[in-house]
């Protein structure tokens, strides 16, 4: 699909005929109706981060009264409560912070993976390119050391949108677009697969998401790293920062288009941030095959057994409901469990 194609199909197509074409190319890949997810934590080791997004309500200033870096007894335990839930997956993040070397991070992965063994998806591109620079290391040196401490693949967060203009407006003291990709490039190139994200809602318009889009298939044409595409919304009234909710048919048609623009890419995500379980149903019958992770977050204290399994009990509704049978899988997409 053409740069040219996707504008018009966006602004003319019918909403519901964009759907089936994105779905029956999602089943010229998959040929079974399986439909799946992943069972992780998101663990934030720090809060402290010198990035500070306008977007973000998340990152404190190293004397704030609720600054923290995590500490061994806290991680390990919220790992052993996740391993409960039957997780695989970690995806450990955190805010730049300039107290953090790289030996921070091995240390902490060979813990992990000494003491567990669960994969470690995690450190998203501006992470790893603050690491290196914070450490003074190249970052291949800096991408090798981590791998060999356990890192075993990169979430693709902090792309927002790759596009100069407006993550001077959103995030100007993030990496650039130019740095997120060769962080990814180099990744890709070490044997470190990733994912891709974009995050619509703020101030972008059609041509600067079409960007992004455009860089990371032009990126996966070359690497062939990038095992799913991960699109959600900004959500409205964090600090420093006030717009719309993007409606949902418009993420739906963007979701459409992006399963038929990406033509090398596999996965696609639905995602139900900032919406309702409808909406993550609607993904499914718009070209997503994949809902992500059936998150235990940290904001989480403990998590709550019956919620847990509330949830759980509510994504293989939603997945029966179209149909499609729900599945279980693993980092790297392999499936682990096929729900009858």
């Amino acid at each position: 699909m053409s740069d040219e194609e996707f504008t018009f199909l966006y602004a003319n197509a019918d909403l519901n005929e964009v759907g089936a074409a994105a779905c029956e190319a999602r089943d010229r890949i998959f040929q079974d109706d399986l439909i799946t997810f992943v069972i992780d934590r998101t663990i934030n080791y720090t809060n402290i981060c010198s990035c500070q997004c306008k977007f973000c309500s998340f990152y404190r200033n190293k004397t704030d009264h609720d600054a923290y870096v995590i500490d061994k007894a806290t991680l390990f335990g919220k790992i052993m409560e996740a391993m409960e839930f039957g997780a695989t997956q970690l995806i450990l993040q955190g805010g730049l912070n300039g107290d953090l070397k790289i030996d921070y991070f091995e240390n902490m992965f060979k813990d992990i993976k000494g003491r567990y063994g669960l994969t470690i998806h995690s450190l998203t591109p501006p992470e790893v390119a603050f690491i290196a620079k914070n450490s003074s290391l190249p970052l291949e040196d800096t991408l090798l050391r981590l791998k060999k401490a356990g890192l075993d693949s990169l979430p693709g967060g902090g792309a927002d949108i790759l596009h100069d203009v407006v993550r001077k407006q959103i995030s100007p003291n993030k990496i650039d677009t130019a740095t997120w990709l060769e962080v990814m490039r180099t990744a890709h190139r070490l044997g470190i697969k990733s994912t891709a994200t974009m995050m619509m809602g703020t101030v972008e318009t059609l041509e600067q998401r079409l960007a992004h889009l455009s860089q990371i298939r032009q990126l996966q044409d070359e690497t062939n790293g990038f095992r799913a595409f991960i699109i959600w919304t900004y959500r409205p009234g964090n600090k420093g920062f006030i717009c719309e909710q993007l409606p949902a048919a418009e993420y739906l048609r963007f979701l459409a288009l992006s399963r038929l623009y990406l033509n090398n890419f596999e996965h696609i995500h639905g995602s139900w941030l900032g919406y309702s379980d409808d909406l993550a149903l609607k993904t499914l019958q718009f070209g997503a095959d994949d809902l992500g992770g059936l998150m235990l977050r940290d904001y989480m204290v403990s998590p709550d057994t019956a919620n847990y399994w509330t949830c759980l009990d509510s994504t293989l509704d939603l997945i029966r409901g179209i149909g499609r049978t729900p599945a279980l899988r693993d980092t790297a997409y392999e499936v682990l469990r096929v729900f009858d």
